[in-house]
Parts: structure tokens; sequence; C-alpha cells
């Protein structure tokens, strides 16, 4: 059973063909239009509208040829962006006659959505417009004759690129074949394909009317690309803000095809997504919140008004924890976080500092921030704030493992208990996160990504950090063990190696073997060092970001943590001797 098994159904008549309608929630909540794409049905919404039923008033509709509805006749003609245009306005009546909708779009229901956003007769009829995977074919043909005109590298590089991810438009012009195909071979192996390539799971999805949707729905792009392509619409402006939302794994359009967008649609608002082209299946939890945010923005009168950090439309809406946040790279982290538009959960085990970092985030421009108290040793303590986070903010998108300990002293001065403790805060509160939020990442399905904080010392050995050096370079590993498992579920995972960073950690560093007295000097002492490197906490947060939006793998940060490693690599000797050196302290 579907979520569409319990919508309110009914039928619109509009150009000779009935258009089968579909409805959730309140009628009297603002109204959100969910056009599917190729080669599907209003069915491939289901989980995105399940999402968006709660807040409002949600409408599907299967295109004409499409699902249950009738099929043009005859095909030729009958897929016009005009007549397109004449079923949405013909739904957007039937079913909100006195407000306007908010219009999402994906692939050729963001395409036909750009005719009905800049085309003069819908105006008024739509408060917003949220577009995934599909481009204006106005803006795309002009576009081409852009780059036709003014040929350099870059630009017929990014022709030739993007007329290779337009393999199948070619195709589908050719008479008979692709209806064929679609009829016999293709159609029976195209759920397994979409499993198997974009990774959409399995269940009620694509439908039994697959054959023959993709079958008529060739005719979108028989009667439509090359005529607008040919004589783009010079003034096609979107007329009702938009939200465009770019996964940037889809096969079949570049990121290149956004450039420049900003004049066709002046009130625009951009998101990315670590994802492939169906993003409606794949990723139904963030799509429902970006539009619920957008909506709700709209509604308010404050749409646009996203965050402005560097990343904002790569981390907006996103819930993101980060351990040890209550001061040093923790914090900086979080704020970071927060100034790209996430939701923070910051946790420490200071609770005052946990809630502070939390009040800060929200006035740097977290939509929301909460702090939560926990010990990341203490695994039914973990265990715990998992299931919490998960019932009252939902499944965390970025994990950010990063509360640590220092301690410095020889080995044979490092007790039993020193051990212990560092390895269980360095090393099982890493474990405890990873085993945790990332079994939650996996089960969702939708992706994400974890950050684990090491050091220069995973790949730097010491005579004066041995336990320490132990606990990162055991992080390290951990990392690239897990990345390898996680790789195939979409889940990415960064080790971060900052290096020396004037943070508070030397001031509660313990060292083994010596006194309260002796060991308060050399705190000091190493905090002066570190002062005086002067390297900021809010570098590494940068990193941090970076690091998530380009899945990389190990980043090490300063300077020399970044000498060092290359050291591990090529000059293991040096770095041997090197570790011999006795610490001035």
């Amino acid at each position: 059973m579907t979520v569409l098994d319990g919508a309110r159904e009914r039928w619109v008549h509009t150009g000779g063909v009935e258009l089968c309608v579909a409805e959730l929630g309140d009628p009297r909540r603002p109204t959100v239009v969910l056009v599917h794409g190729y080669p599907d049905s209003k069915e491939v919404w289901s989980e995105v509208a399940g999402r968006l039923a709660g807040r409002f008033h949600v409408v599907l509709y299967d295109v004409r040829g499409h699902g249950r509805s009738t099929a043009p006749s005859p095909l030729r003609g009958g897929f016009t962006l005009e007549k397109l245009t004449d079923d949405f306005l013909a739904v957007a009546d039937a079913v909100s006659p006195d407000r306007p909708v908010h219009l999402v779009g994906h692939d050729w229901g963001s395409v036909q959505s750009w005719e009905f956003v800049t085309v003069k007769r819908t105006e008024g009829r739509i408060a917003s417009f949220t577009s995934m995977s599909g481009p204006s074919l106005d803006h795309f043909g002009h576009w081409i004759n852009k780059r036709l005109r003014r040929p350099t590298p870059r630009r017929v590089g990014q022709l030739l690129g993007q007329g290779a991810k337009s393999w199948y438009v070619y195709l589908l012009h050719t008479p008979v074949l692709p209806e064929l195909a679609w009829r016999g071979p293709l159609g029976k192996r195209w759920p397994g394909i979409l499993e198997r390539v974009e990774k959409v799971p399995g269940g009620d999805y694509p439908t039994a009317s697959l054959p023959s949707d993709a079958a008529h729905g060739a005719w979108l792009y028989r009667d439509n690309v090359r005529p607008r392509l040919r004589r783009p619409r010079a003034d096609a402006y979107a007329h009702a803000p938009v939200q465009l939302i770019t996964p940037l794994g889809d096969a079949f359009l570049s990121e290149r095809l956004y450039d420049g967008l900003e004049l066709w649609a002046p009130r625009l608002t951009r998101r990315t997504l670590p994802a492939k082209h169906w993003v409606p299946r794949t990723r139904p939890d963030r799509l429902a919140d970006w539009i619920t945010d957008f909506v709700t923005a709209t509604e308010d009168g404050r749409s646009g008004a996203a965050a402005k950090g560097k990343y904002a439309d790569r981390f907006g809406g996103q819930l993101v924890l980060v351990t040890g946040a209550g001061n040093g790279i923790g914090r900086a982290t979080a704020f970071a976080f927060a100034e790209a538009g996430a939701r923070v959960v910051a946790v420490d085990r200071d609770a005052e500092a946990a809630t502070r970092t939390a009040e800060l985030c929200r006035l740097i421009g977290a939509p929301a921030a909460w702090a939560e108290t926990v010990d990341v040793s203490d695994a039914q303590a973990m265990e715990k704030l998992a299931a919490r986070v998960a019932a009252e903010y939902g499944v965390v998108d970025v994990l950010v493992n990063n509360a640590g300990i220092g301690l410095s002293g020889s080995f044979f001065d490092t007790t039993p208990q020193d051990w212990q403790k560092v390895l269980d805060v360095n090393l099982w509160g890493v474990i405890h996160g990873c085993r945790l939020f990332g079994r939650q990442m996996t089960e969702r399905g939708q992706g994400g990504h974890i950050v684990n904080t090491a050091s220069a010392a995973a790949f730097q050995p010491s005579r004066a950090l041995p336990a320490y050096a132990t606990s990162k370079a055991a992080v390290l590993m951990l990392s690239e063990c897990l990345r390898a498992e996680l790789a195939g579920r979409g889940i990415g995972v960064t080790a971060i190696c900052p290096g020396l960073v004037n943070t508070s950690i030397t001031a509660t560093a313990h060292f083994a073997g010596v006194d309260a007295t002796e060991e308060k000097r050399r705190q000091q002492r190493t905090s002066r060092l570190y002062e005086m490197r002067n390297y900021p906490p809010e570098k590494v947060a940068d990193a941090v970001l970076e690091a998530v939006v380009h899945n990389r793998a190990v980043v090490p940060v300063t300077p020399e943590a970044r000498g060092a490693h290359l050291m591990s690599r090529f000059a293991p000797r040096v770095l041997r001797r090197l570790a011999r050196v006795k610490p001035p302290l």
C-alpha cells in the first residue's frame, strides 16, 4: 500500500484528455502541486507527498498520457508546452481556485513547470516554484546560443559535456524504436536499472503503467525540444520565487546548465544535493524539508531569505551533529555549519558550553540549534542520545565526531588508566558516534557524511605522544575502513587531521609521569607554543565543510600537518628520526 492509496482522487477534463488528480492533506492549507517527470507517473512523488501532507494540501496529477490519465489523440502535437500549461491551469483551478499554488517539478515535470512559471497567462496562479533536474528549454536554448556565438575552450567543453549527457534525447527522437524498447525489454528491466544504477529503493515504484507512460512520453521530447531550442523565448522570466535543487551526481544534466540563472529568475534560491537524478525516490526527506522551508518562507513573505554562508546551497536545512562542540574546533565547526544554514545539534559533556554554542549558532544563522550533554565514552549515554536526536530532530545528515582529550608522556609513564581514558574518549567516542548515527543514516537510505577528527599525530610518531598518537591513528584507520564500507550507500567518511591549532585542549591535556605542579607548568608552556603558532580553529572548520562538499578521505589541515602527511608517504624514515627528538617542555 502506497501513501497515495489513501489519497482523494478526482478527474479533471482539459484539452480532450482526462487527468487523474490525487490530493492529500487539508485543502484549507497552502496547496503544493507536484509534477512528475519522464518516464514516471505521479507515484514517483509518493514518499515526498506523504512527508508534506501534514503541513500542506498536496496535489499530484498524472501528466497526459501517463499513469491513469488519458492520452491525446493523435499523439503527435498532443504534448506541446502550451497544452501542458492548459493542463496545469485546469488542475490548479480545480484544486485551489482562490489561492495561488506552490509548484514543484522534477525532470520533465520541471521542464514544463518552467514554462508555467514564465508565461504571462499563469501570473498570479503560482506562488513559488521548486525545480529539480529539469531546465527551462528557453533558458537551455539561450545557454547553447551563447556558447555557439562566443566559443571558448571552456564553453565548447561545456557544450560537448552536456551533449554527451543528452544521448537519450537523440534516441527518443527516432521513430518507433523507443516505443518498441519501452513496451518490450527496456520496460521490464527498468525497475532493476533504477535500483542498480540510481540506488532507487525497490517496492511499488515504478507502476505497471511504465511501458505505456514511457512510450507516450517520448512525444514530450519530439513536440518540444527541437522547436524551443531553435527559437527560445526572449521573455522567459520567472514571475514567482524559484528554488533550484541540483543533484550533483545527475547523469543527464550538467551543473553548468544553470550558470547565470539569476538573470531569468531574480528571486532565486539555490540548493545542491550529493545525489543522482531520481531524488524524489532517493532523497525524499531532504526534498520535503527544503520544499517545506521554501513554501513556508514564501507564505510568510520571506521568499529568497536563505542563509548566506559560503555553502548555504549545500547545507541549508540539513541536520548536523557535532561532538565536543563546547569550544575549540568543535564550536568553530558548529558555527560554520550554522552560518551555512544547517540545523545544529551541539554536543558536549559541559552542558553550559554546549548551550552557549547552540545559542550562538541560532544567532549566526542556524534555523534551529539544540544543546545536548553527553560523555562520548559512555556507550549507554550515546545510545540514548542517538535515539533522542532521531526522535526529536530527525536523522543526522552530517556527523562530526570531534570530542577528544590530550595526553602526553612516555610509554612507561603512561598508566593503564591513562590508556583507558584516552582510548575511551578519542577512539571509542568516535566508534560510538559512527556506529549509532551511521547506522541511522544507512537505514534511512538517503546518504550522509561522517567526519572524524584525527590528528597529524595519526601519521607522525612521537616519543612524547604514544597513547594520543595511537588513538588518533586508530581513528584514521577506522575512517578509511568505514569509508570503504559505506561508499555504496552514498555516505562519505572523512578523517580531519588538524595539526597545531590554537584551542584549549592543551590547557586541559594530561601529562603522565609528573606531579601536579609540573603538569601545570607543561600545560602553560604548551599553550604558549600553540598561541605563538596561532592557527585558528575557524580554518579547521572551513576544511571540514570543504571536505564534506568534496567528499575527501583524509584532510591534513595546517601546513605542518600536510608536510608530515607527505613525509609519511614518501619519507617515513625522516619522520622516524624526528620522532626521537625530545620535545622542549
